[in-house]
C-alpha cells in the first residue's frame, strides 16, 4: 500500500469477493415456496401481454380448422381425406386436427385466454369504478400558482338585474350565482363538480386515469 495515502482511501480498499464464483461466498436465494410460484404464474397469466399472446396464439390455433374438412361441418370430407391421404391421416386425427374447436389443445388456449382476460379487466374495472366515482379534488388555495391560472372579469352588462342574480348595489353577479353558473356550464361539459364554499372544483375521467 501507499504510504502517501489515508487507510480509508478508496483505492486503498480491499477488492470485492467474487460471489458465486470460485472462492467466493453463495449467494442465498430465498425461497418461492408453493404460494409464491402459484402467485407468480397468476400474476403472469393476468398481465395484458401474455392475454394478448394467447389470442394471437388462438388465432393461429384456429388455421387447420380451416385446411382441413371438421367432422363436425363436413363428415363426408373427411372420409375423403382418409381415402387421399391414407399416410397422413392417422397422424392428424391423432393431433384433433379434424375436430380443432372441440380439441383439448384448442380448448385449453381458450380457456387460458378466457381466464387471462378475467383477471386482466376485473382488477382494471373495479379500478375505473372507483376512479367514476372519487370526489374531484379540493380547489386549491392559490389558483394563480397554477399553469393554466385564467381570469375573466365579469361586467355588470353579462348580468343583468338582480333577478339574473346581481348584486342591488353593485350590479356585479354574486358568489353563489357566480358559482351556481359555473357548475352548470361544467356539468353539461361531462364534468365532475364538486362546491367547496366559495369555490367549484371539476374532474373528468379520462380512459388514463
Amino acid at each position: 500500500s501507499d504510504p502517501q495515502r489515508p487507510s480509508d482511501h478508496v483505492d486503498s480498499a480491499p477488492a470485492p469477493r467474487e460471489r458465486n464464483g470460485a472462492g467466493g461466498a453463495d449467494v442465498a436465494q430465498p425461497r418461492l415456496g408453493l404460494v409464491g410460484y402459484l402467485r407468480f404464474f397468476w400474476r403472469q397469466l393476468t398481465s395484458m401481454r401474455t392475454a394478448l399472446f394467447l389470442l394471437m396464439l388462438l388465432a393461429l390455433a384456429a388455421i387447420p380448422g380451416s385446411l382441413v374438412p371438421q367432422r363436425t361441418a363436413d363428415p363426408n370430407g373427411v372420409v375423403q381425406y382418409k381415402s387421399d391421404h391414407p399416410a397422413l391421416y392417422p397422424v392428424l386425427d391423432k393431433l384433433q386436427v379434424f375436430d380443432t374447436y372441440t380439441s383439448v389443445w384448442f380448448s385449453a388456449i381458450y380457456l387460458l385466454l378466457f381466464v387471462s382476460l378475467i383477471g386482466c379487466i376485473v382488477p382494471r374495472t373495479k379500478h375505473h369504478w372507483q376512479a367514476l366515482r372519487t370526489r374531484p379534488p379540493k380547489t386549491p388555495v392559490r389558483l394563480g400558482r397554477l399553469a393554466g391560472f385564467q381570469s375573466v372579469p365579469v361586467d355588470a352588462t353579462s348580468v343583468g338585474t338582480a333577478a339574473n342574480g346581481a348584486d342591488v348595489a353593485t350590479g356585479l353577479p354574486t358568489v353563489d350565482h357566480a358559482v351556481t353558473r359555473a357548475m352548470a356550464i361544467l356539468k353539461r361539459s361531462g364534468y365532475r363538480v364538486e362546491r367547496f364554499g366559495d369555490s367549484v372544483t371539476a374532474h373528468r375521467v379520462t380512459p388514463r386515469d
